[in-house]
């Protein structure tokens, strides 16, 4: 018989196909001024809170940095339409995405694709990553959480419209967590595979993404 995590896994990656193809078939191609435009907003504006190039420190709020370009179109564009409704949203992202066009969408996030992460963080608690990673990478079958790795990757790289989560600030990514799990942010893919693992294991998953 099939296990519901082989199921799940299988549902997740169908996603990834499907979500991938049409978040290509959507971007748009900015011209020149469009991208010179964008890298003075990125840096000018946007570098302000995500710092410089998008590898900023600020353990709450993401680096931007290598992250999935059409990630990064789909989320500005979720925060210009407001349906991404948790309260950094709404307090902060609804106002600063509110006036983007698709062309600066789209050369922002290619922009910001294109940086280097940042460099990988020292996580001081050793059985802590160790224990992230195993639920990264294995899951928790037993209670019908897949691997991670089917839709962001053996290295956390992400793929397409599912994040890359490696080097990402370890904090940030358990406030994410938490706020799917108990769906103040909209996931309903993330709310399932999230929803029978403790805090403890959250931080262990933070952690060991963090450590990346």
């Amino acid at each position: 018989m099939i296990s519901r995590v082989r199921i799940l896994a299988a549902i997740a990656l169908a996603l990834v196909a499907a979500t991938a193809c049409t978040a290509v078939a959507a971007q748009t191609v900015p011209d020149a001024a469009t991208r010179q435009a964008a890298v003075k907003l990125a840096q000018d504006v946007c570098g302000s809170c995500h710092g410089a190039q998008g590898r900023g420190d600020n353990p709450r709020i993401p680096r931007l940095a290598g992250q999935q370009r059409a990630y990064i179109e789909v989320q500005l564009k979720a925060f210009r339409n407001q349906s991404r409704n948790d309260p950094a949203a709404h307090e902060y992202m609804w106002g600063v995405a509110s006036t983007l066009s698709d062309g600066i969408v789209a050369a922002l996030a290619e922009y910001f694709a294109a940086q280097e992460p940042a460099p990988r963080a020292v996580v001081a608690d050793a059985k802590v990553v160790t224990a992230g990673k195993q639920l990264f990478e294995r899951g928790s079958p037993e209670r019908g959480a897949p691997p991670c790795t089917g839709c962001h990757g053996g290295g956390g790289e992400g793929m397409a419209v599912f994040p890359r989560l490696a080097g990402q600030h370890g904090e940030y990514i358990y406030i994410q967590l938490k706020l799917i799990q108990n769906k103040l942010r909209d996931s309903p893919v993330m709310h399932g595979l999230t929803k029978q693992l403790s805090s403890e294991e959250l931080t262990a998953i933070a952690a060991y993404l963090e450590s990346m």
